[in-house]
């Protein structure tokens, strides 16, 4: 069996003594639903990253379920923020030290404040990314919470 390279959020995590379990796949053919049925959640529980800059200049982290949408007024208001943005693409590798795809709310370059989807707090298990395009990472939101300091928050647009 091929040992597996360790990404910076494996290694929080470890250094947490969190209990997780990591998933690689091939993400260019695999969609959300066929990846909550290989990791064993259901879609509600499979989460992005999304790093945004308010107008004070502070950057902060939103966690959304992949087929939600952040809902940029409610980001703002749980945040104390008059309005956030998305950062542009170009600056998230020297930001967090992830690229688009594999950003993971653990082990970035610096902590920033972060926000998951409140239904997370409902969910057993939650599946977000382990730091590189195709790996991800399955774990408890309390895990997330010790390693991301991460708060549970209204953030996600109405459907």
């Amino acid at each position: 069996m091929a040992k597996i390279e360790k990404t910076n959020a494996m290694r929080v995590l470890d250094g947490i003594k969190a209990e997780y379990e990591h998933f690689t796949y091939d993400n260019l053919t695999l969609t959300s639903d066929e990846l909550a049925q290989k990791t064993g959640v259901d879609t509600d529980a499979l989460y992005k990253t999304l790093v945004c800059i308010g107008k004070s200049g502070q950057n902060y982290v939103f966690m959304v379920r992949t087929k939600g949408e952040l809902d940029l007024k409610k980001a703002a208001k749980v945040s104390g923020e008059k309005w956030i943005e998305m950062i542009p693409q170009k600056t998230l590798l020297p930001l967090t030290g992830y690229v688009h795809g594999g950003c993971s709310p653990i082990g970035m370059k610096k902590l920033f404040p972060t926000f998951i989807d409140e239904i997370a707090e409902t969910k057993e298990k939650i599946v977000f990314s382990g730091g590189k395009v195709g790996h991800q990472i399955k774990t408890t939101l309390e895990s997330l919470k010790k390693a991301a300091n991460v708060k549970s928050a209204d953030i996600v647009r109405s459907e």
